[in-house]
C-alpha cells in the first residue's frame, strides 16, 4: 500500500485529547499528508476539533475509519489499555499504524502486535519520541561517531498527578501508569543510546494510591551489556518543576537534556537547531512514520525494535508484584 511521492498519504487519527492535538499540529507542518478522519470518545468534542483542523469525518468508533478504503494509515493517541488491541485491528484492516507510547501494558499483547506486523508487511511504529527529540539525536550522533560513550544516564520523570487529569487540565477517562508509560520512554532510550541491550533491571515502588490504584513513586536501575548504567526516578507526587530531565554522564563529557534543549555539564547551551528539519519531536516522529510508508521500509521505533523495552517492563512488573 505504498503511496507514490505525489499522492498524499491519507491518515485517520484516533484520540482527540492532548496528544492527539500535538499530532494534528505536527501533521500540519508536513507535506504530502491529509488527515481524512478523527475519532474521539465524545462526539461533540471530536466534531469541534475536526472543524478546527479542517477534517471532514468525525466519529467515535475506530471501526468506522478502518472500513474506509481511502485511509492508508492510522495514528493512535488513545488510552494505554487500548493500544495493543487497536494496533492489531489496524494491521488486520490493512492500514499502516503508528501507536503512541506505550505499545502495550501486557507483554503478550505487544508480542502479538509484532507478530501481526511482521506477517502483514505494513509499517507499524510506536511513538518513542525521545529517539526523535533533537537533543537526544545529538547525543546519539556523538555515540555513533565514537566521540562519546555513555557511562551512566540519570533520569528524573516528575509530574503532579494526585488526581486523574490530563495535560490539558481535563479529567481522564483512564489511569496513567509510571511503569508501562513513563518508564517506557527511558528504558527504550537507554538501550537505544548505548547501542547495547539491557541485561539487568531492578525496581522499587512507593505506596499504592487509595483511589487511583497505582504507585505514585518508583525507582528503577538498569544495566546494559556494555556496562553502562541508568538510574530512573519517577513520581506523580512531585509538585514542580515538572517534566523529564536526562543527564548523560560519559567518558568525554556530561550532557543534560531538558526536552528539546541540551546543555553541557557547565550548563552551557548546545545548539541542536540544525540536527533535524524541525525542533518538534512529535513532528519528527510523524515524518519518520510517513517516510517509512513511502519507502516501504522499517521505521525507527518500529514495534519490533521497541519490543525489548516492554520485555524489561514486564520483568520489572514481576519484581514489583
Amino acid at each position: 500500500m505504498n503511496s507514490g511521492q505525489s499522492k498524499p498519504i491519507k491518515v485517520a487519527l484516533a484520540g482527540a485529547g492532548a496528544f492527539g492535538l500535538k499530532h494534528l499540529d505536527a501533521l500540519r507542518q508536513i507535506d504530502g499528508v491529509e488527515v481524512l478522519a478523527l475519532i474521539g470518545r465524545e462526539l461533540d468534542k471530536t466534531r469541534e476539533v475536526a472543524r478546527r483542523y479542517g477534517i471532514d469525518h468525525a466519529g467515535t468508533e475506530l471501526g468506522e475509519v478502518l472500513a474506509m478504503p481511502a485511509v492508508d494509515a492510522v495514528i493512535l493517541c488513545t488510552p494505554t489499555q487500548l493500544h495493543a488491541s487497536q494496533t492489531l485491528a489496524c494491521l488486520r484492516a490493512g492500514k499502516h499504524v503508528q501507536v503512541e507510547i506505550p505499545l502495550c501494558d501486557m507483554l503478550a499483547e505487544g508480542e502479538a502486535v509484532v507478530r501481526q506486523a511482521q506477517a502483514s508487511g505494513l509499517v507499524a511504529m510506536c511513538g518513542h519520541t525521545r529517539r526523535f527529540n533533537p537533543s537526544h539525536q545529538w547525543v546519539h550522533q556523538q555515540v555513533r561517531a565514537g566521540r562519546f560513550n555513555i557511562q551512566q544516564m540519570d533520569v528524573q520523570t516528575y509530574f503532579f498527578r494526585r488526581s486523574n487529569i490530563n495535560a490539558l487540565g481535563q479529567p481522564r477517562s483512564w489511569t496513567d501508569h509510571l511503569l508501562w508509560h513513563h518508564a517506557a520512554h527511558t528504558v527504550d532510550l537507554f538501550a537505544y543510546q548505548c547501542g547495547s541491550p539491557i541485561v539487568k533491571a531492578n525496581a522499587v515502588q512507593g505506596p499504592i494510591h487509595p483511589t487511583l490504584g497505582i504507585a505514585m513513586d518508583m525507582s528503577i536501575q538498569l544495566k546494559a551489556a556494555n556496562g553502562a548504567i541508568c538510574t530512573l526516578s519517577l513520581s506523580f507526587n512531585n509538585d514542580g518543576p515538572l517534566g523529564t530531565f536526562f543527564r548523560y554522564i560519559g567518558d568525554s563529557g556530561t550532557y543534560i537534556a531538558r526536552y528539546d534543549d541540551l546543555f553541557n555539564g557547565r550548563d552551557e547551551k548546545i545548539d541542536v537547531s540544525q540536527v533535524d528539519v524541525s525542533m518538534n519531536g512529535i513532528e519528527l516522529q510523524d515524518r519518520e512514520f510517513l517516510a517509512a510508508i513511502r519507502a516501504g521500509r522499517e521505521p525507527n521505533a518500529s514495534v519490533a525494535q521497541v519490543l525489548d523495552c516492554y520485555r524489561v517492563l514486564d520483568q520489572l512488573e514481576r519484581q514489583l508484584g
